[in-house]
């Protein structure tokens, strides 16, 4: 996420935050420096005027030149201007109202504004355990009411069914008149979507927001479009009283210029970031976190998050458990610590949000075969019961029944089996109280290979 702006970035300020003395001739450089970056990651340039000059006056101020050390001030300065830009902090949707609270979705066509609707009722069903219904109003499109009500089946929610041939406003107020007699507590409206802003789009949407007064309206656009993304934002917000944002693909996108200028551009705040294609891959926006993994700081905050929210904690404990015992550590155990990793979005996610692991995490990502998870999946799935109790047993033509059942090749199989016999040893030595203080603190989840070093790992 971001890594060229992180990469310009974190060079332009190494090389002042080591400085003993502070001048005005070596903040300037390096702001020039830093200016050069955010206009290469896409920042509107109103924005990188601002920001610039912000940190200049603050840097130039008492708070610097009195400090023992200067260089990490500066630094703070700059983290702290960037949070200010996105948002001071986390702007949280606001659903206080009698129930069900009416969240209207707008966006362009192609943005992944469906996908964020069901993305948003797997998180406000799980995370606050709301009751939630979806409803589709964008009879242009028929193939969007089916994904919707696809989607909605995966993530557990009612879905409401509306056709082609129905009227907008007559879908959504039917739609919260149903949601009303299933006691649902959110009613989320994604509405239909253009390849780019007309006039008959924003008075239709307009009208629906009117009749249905939503309370929370929000924008869906994607982060790959750089500072058009805020450019948008800024003209929906010119139809529409919006009242926040989502950022889609973020996880694609390496420039970072739509996170720092839509909240600055159009004056509403960025609530939810899209970091992936699957259903859970939406995360609430933390500028101060996001200012953190920009300067390489990483987001430990996050990522303890993420292991309350995503770790299966009751088959951590049943590992922790099992191993104290000293029982064997099996390939059954080891598909399930695939699997809680790959939850965690693999092992660069996690990188990604360790303190400077982000260079780490780049460098997995260009020299890591990102398939090979999953490819181990596939040949546990493909081996007995038995076979995944006791590895030793798959030798001959065991390897050769397996790597054919799960179209891979007998040096992939190897590979597994080799790494899981280094998990293995790993865990007879951790078997005493402090593994089960790990795997509770942890969840489990540790990159096949164990931690520290490559040990295994297939780079």
């Amino acid at each position: 996420m971001f890594e060229n702006l992180s990469d310009r970035l974190s060079s332009s300020l190494r090389s002042i935050t080591g400085k003993a003395r502070l001048t005005e001739d070596n903040i300037q450089q390096t702001l020039r420096e830093v200016r050069m970056a955010l206009l290469e990651a896409d920042v509107a340039l109103s924005v990188v005027k601002q920001f610039v000059e912000s940190v200049k006056q603050r840097a130039l101020g008492q708070e610097v030149m009195k400090s023992l050390s200067p260089g990490q001030v500066f630094l703070k300065i700059v983290q702290s201007e960037l949070e200010s830009v996105m948002g001071s902090a986390n702007e949280a949707l606001n659903l206080a109202t009698a129930p069900p609270a009416v969240i209207l979705v707008a966006g362009l066509q192609g943005a992944g504004k469906t996908t964020s609707v069901a993305k948003l009722a797997r998180l406000l069903k799980e995370r606050d355990k709301k009751s939630v219904t979806v409803v589709s109003v964008d009879v242009y499109r028929p193939a969007a009411i089916k994904q919707l009500e696809t989607l909605a089946g995966e993530v557990g929610v009612d879905f409401f069914p509306s056709e082609a041939t129905q009227k907008p406003l007559g879908i959504a107020k039917a739609a919260i008149e149903h949601a009303k007699i299933r006691f649902s507590d959110v009613v989320i409206v994604d509405t239909a979507g253009r390849l780019a802003i007309d006039g008959d789009m924003m008075h239709e949407i307009a009208q629906l927001h009117a009749s249905i007064n939503p309370i929370e309206t929000l924008f869906v656009v994607d982060a790959m479009t750089g500072q058009d993304a805020a450019n948008t934002a800024k003209a929906f917000g010119e139809t529409l009283p919006l009242t926040g944002v989502i950022l889609t693909k973020v996880d694609a996108d390496t420039r970072g210029g739509a996170a720092l200028s839509v909240r600055a551009v159009t004056g509403k705040p960025i609530k939810f970031l899209g970091v992936g294609e699957k259903t859970t891959a939406l995360d609430p926006f933390h500028p101060d976190r996001l200012a953190s993994r920009i300067l390489g700081m990483g987001d430990v905050l996050s990522l303890i998050e993420e292991v309350e929210q995503k770790v299966d904690k009751k088959k951590a404990e049943r590992l922790a458990r099992k191993i104290k015992k000293g029982k064997k550590f099996d390939l059954e155990d080891f598909r399930e610590q695939l699997q809680q990793m790959n939850n965690m979005g693999g092992i660069t996610g996690m990188l990604d949000k360790l303190p400077g692991m982000g260079s780490m995490a780049k460098v997995a990502k260009q020299n890591l075969d990102m398939k090979m998870f999953s490819r181990m999946e596939v040949m546990i799935d493909s081996m007995t019961p038995r076979e995944r109790r006791n590895p030793e047993i798959i030798v001959g033509s065991r390897k050769r029944r397996i790597t054919l059942g799960s179209g891979t090749q007998v040096q992939d199989l190897n590979r597994l089996l080799k790494q899981h016999k280094q998990m293995q040893k790993m865990m007879k030595k951790m078997k005493g109280g402090g593994m089960e203080k790990m795997m509770r603190g942890m969840g489990g989840v540790m990159p096949p290979g164990g931690p520290g070093g490559p040990g295994g790992m297939p780079f």
